[in-house]
């Protein structure tokens, strides 16, 4: 049906310049670390005649690495108020121009002898990044219908794991993973924010956004219209009124707002765990430990590059998979299950570096649990924690919400890429007891806390959430009155 492509399409335009670069540019600076390290080496020789220490070098790869997460965190805290003053689309296409920037000052770097323009670049892929990873989500989840809200909102985490596994494909020495090519390489996520901004463009602003934050009703049902064909729009179009009529003469909330709101104290408690456990979980510590377990297990040094885009492949086919079953399987199960399994594979792994040496079977088994992580993690928590601030936050605290939720995962990845090496220095082969202890307390606190939001509308959850909020008022005889409690949707 065309409407069911238009839907698709519109999927795809959002991805491939929105998400698409949080894993690509994660991966494509694996390849030339060594290159642009002995690059900045020769260009402060060039410079000063004195070759730099090793640390000294060291030090300045660290800043380099860590210039992504702190232009991530700049982006999820700007990308709430782009959302709410130029709308889902408009912030989507806007924000190529941070990939723009950077990829203009990593093709130049080599030839102007300055890799301080590398620092820059990765800071405005890390801008870029953060601005994709909060509005992305929130566009497609508003476009798409309430019967595939969890199938669409999910396709961010699939776009995540597609440029996770092409980075590692494109970094291959056969490809632009040679010395003289590095440049090329850190300018090639160019070519996606071009695809978006021809793309894009041809496809509506998010419905639920033109009525309820502009007012604009006729553009509304146009862009439902585009979205859904010429079907039935009374029901969802009847939601999107009663959610507008809820939020009437309310403004965008800022973020401290909801952390002083007691009538969203449970979802935001929800989405800080599940935002800080989807870092702290491990698994992007599981590629750090990849190349040293696959060489244990007799894997030639040159071949390692080819079996690590495998780890990549993992995580990509868990979340199509994910994608699938998502609104069949629900939010809570599948969160569960990955967090469950993850902390008895942390188990499993330590066991098997700890008899790395002694066994001879034991790095086979290593390997296997890192491939049996990743799987997990792609399985429930990877997609479905990007979901959930859309579906339990109403129109006005969704973008703050967000910002929340993007501040807390680019924090606690800039964390844990600082703390990780002194956790596995003194902690050995036990280092992963940190992150058995974070699945184990997420999967409790999903199993006892969250409420399922599958096949609901936004205030059918939003009710939910209400019941949990006031509970202690309820048993205390403490509502003020009923127009108080209809004046405050969540």
């Amino acid at each position: 049906q065309l409407q069911s492509k238009i839907l698709i399409l519109t999927v795809c335009a959002a991805g491939i310049g929105g998400t698409f670069q949080y894993g690509y540019n994660i991966s494509i600076i694996n390849a030339p670390t060594l290159y642009i390290q002995r690059f900045m080496n020769e260009t402060w020789l060039e410079r000063t005649g004195v070759p730099l220490e090793s640390n000294v070098i060291l030090l300045l790869w660290s800043f380099t690495v860590s210039a992504y997460p702190l232009g991530g965190l700049a982006g999820a805290i700007v990308a709430g108020p782009m959302a709410v003053m130029l709308g889902r689309k408009r912030s989507l296409l806007l924000n190529n121009v941070f990939v723009i920037i950077a990829a203009v000052l990593s093709g130049f770097s080599r030839m102007a002898k300055s890799f301080e323009m590398i620092m820059l670049s990765r800071f405005f892929t890390g801008l870029n990044a953060g601005v994709s990873m909060n509005i992305q989500p929130m566009y497609l989840a508003e476009s798409a219908p309430k019967k595939l809200r969890g199938v669409v909102a999910l396709t961010s985490a699939s776009f995540t794991a597609l440029g996770l596994v092409l980075g590692q494909v494109v970094g291959l020495r056969e490809l632009l993973g040679e010395e003289n090519s590095w440049p090329l390489l850190l300018a090639s996520n160019v070519v996606p924010a071009l695809i978006q901004l021809m793309a894009l463009p041809w496809f509506p602003e998010s419905p639920r956004y033109l009525l309820i934050d502009r007012g604009d009703k006729e553009s509304c049902i146009s862009a439902l219209q585009k979205l859904r064909g010429h079907c039935d729009l009374s029901t969802e179009l009847e939601e999107m009124l009663a959610e507008q009529a809820a939020t009437e003469g309310q403004r965008p909330k800022k973020p401290w707002e909801l952390f002083q709101n007691p009538a969203v104290r449970w979802q935001l408690i929800s989405i800080i765990v599940l935002s800080s456990a989807m870092q702290l979980c491990g698994n992007d510590s599981m590629y750090f430990y990849a190349a040293y377990v696959f060489e244990e297990a007799g894997i030639p040094k040159e071949k390692i590059p080819y079996v690590v885009i495998g780890t990549g492949s993992c995580e990509l086919i868990t979340s199509v998979t994910c994608n699938l079953i998502i609104d069949y399987a629900g939010r809570r199960l599948l969160l569960l299950g990955g967090y469950s399994f993850m902390a008895g594979w942390a188990i499993v792994f330590m066991v098997a570096l700890s008899q790395q040496t002694q066994v001879s079977w034991m790095p086979y088994l290593s390997m296997a649990c890192i491939f049996a992580y990743i799987l997990s993690f792609g399985i429930g928590p990877a997609g479905v924690t990007g979901v959930l601030p859309t579906e339990v936050f109403d129109q006005m605290s969704r973008p703050a919400a967000y910002m929340i939720c993007g501040s807390l995962l680019w924090f606690n990845l800039f964390l844990v890429g600082i703390a990780f090496p002194f956790i596995v220095k003194s902690l050995a082969h036990f280092c992963y007891v940190p992150f058995f202890m974070v699945c184990i307390c997420t999967a409790l606190y999903v199993g006892f806390f969250l409420p399922e939001t599958k096949g609901k509308s936004f205030l059918e959850i939003s009710e939910e959430f209400k019941k949990r909020n006031f509970r202690t008022q309820t048993h205390a005889f403490l509502y003020k009155a009923p127009e108080e409690i209809k004046s405050t949707v969540l």
